[in-house]
This record gives structure tokens, sequence and C-alpha cells, in this order.
């Protein structure tokens, strides 16, 4: 039977979804958490087949959160839950390795759905989010999504403060390709400075405030 682990800091919310997948004999929700630590406390514990994910939480965004429980448990499986619908968020929800993703203001039965697809080795977005996307023009994608691996790591170190000099010896690469990589970050982005990256990252949920 797969094993389920909710996370979520509203008590009201959990104990709704809760009851809603163990209404389905072959799932089980075997444990719940309130923030991120203990998120990973239930991971590390239960070692449970998927883990349902609000990105907005007490002790910082859900985000990085999805990328150190998968890195946790490899083989788990991350469907996100929020009331955020956003393209930046869901794009980078999937980016950092979640399966799912079901907006807080669909049928609460989406879940169920998202669950068991994604079980299953599907992707799943919940219905508002998919017909966003099918009426979307090609053309119209965010432009975060045009950077590449190495940008966005450039990105989010220019963003938490960090100097070109700084980010090099993190990185492990020559400070001018750092200026390379902020260029095409600035120009991509359409930023002007790096308050610009900062709010730009604030706004995704990426950093902390």
């Amino acid at each position: 039977m797969p094993r389920i682990v909710l996370v979520d800091d509203h008590a009201i919310v959990r104990e709704g979804f809760k009851r809603l997948i163990e209404l389905e004999p072959d799932l089980d929700v075997v444990a719940e958490a309130r923030n991120a630590d203990e998120a990973v406390e239930a991971v590390t514990q239960h070692r449970p087949d998927l883990v349902a994910v609000d990105l907005t939480l007490p002790d910082g965004s859900g985000l990085p959160l999805i990328e150190h429980l998968g890195s946790i448990s490899p083989g788990m499986k991350i469907v996100v839950l929020s009331m955020h619908d956003g393209e930046p968020y869901v794009s980078e929800a999937l980016r950092r390795g979640a399966r799912g993703y079901v907006t807080k203001g669909v049928a609460p039965e989406e879940l169920v759905a998202a669950v068991r697809s994604v079980l299953s080795g599907e992707q799943y977005l919940s219905s508002d989010l998919r017909q966003r996307r099918s009426g979307r023009p090609s053309t119209d994608l965010d432009p975060f999504n045009r950077l590449t691996a190495r940008e966005r790591e450039v990105f989010l170190l220019l963003a938490a403060g960090r100097a070109p000099k700084q980010v090099a010896a993190e990185l492990g690469i020559g400070q001018k390709t750092i200026y390379i990589h902020r260029a095409a970050v600035m120009n991509k982005l359409n930023a002007g400075s790096e308050l610009d990256l900062y709010r730009m990252a604030q706004e995704r949920g990426l950093i902390r405030t």
C-alpha cells in the first residue's frame, strides 16, 4: 500500500486532505508535517512513497524543500499543493523534482487524482493549470525558463547578495566567467541590477526573506 506524508502548516487543510485520501482503501497517510523540519523528519523516519507539500511554509519556501526531500529519498514522488498558480511557481517546482502540481482552488478530489497519476509514473497538473497551459501561446514563456542550469545557479547566488568574486569561489569557476553568466542572466531577465534579481527571486519564493 503506497505510504503518503502530508506537509502543510494549516491543520484544517491537512485533515481535509487526509480524510479524502484515506477514503481510498489502497492509500495510507502515515505522517503529517507542519513545516520543513518536520517534513524532513517524517520522510527520514517513514520513507514514504509520496509527499504532498505546500509551497508556503512557516520556515521558508517549499521549493528548496522539494530538492532536499528528493535527496533524502531519491525514489520518492512529490506532489505540490499550493495557492500559487503562477507559471514561475509551477515551472520551478517541476524543475526541482515535483511530479505533480495541484492548486488549492480546484476540487479536493484532484489531489487523489494527482497522487494516483504520480505514483503510476505520470506527471499531473490540476485542471486549471492544464487549461491555462493549453491556451497559452508557445512564445508566452517565463523568461526565467530560458536560463541554463549554470545561469540559474549564478542567478540565485547573486540574488542572495553574493558578490561575483564569492559566486566564482562557491561555484569553482573563474570570476571572468561569472561576469559572462551575470550578463546573460541580466539580459534574459531584463534586469538592471542585483536588486532586480533579488526581487525576482523573492517573488518566486526562491529565497527566504
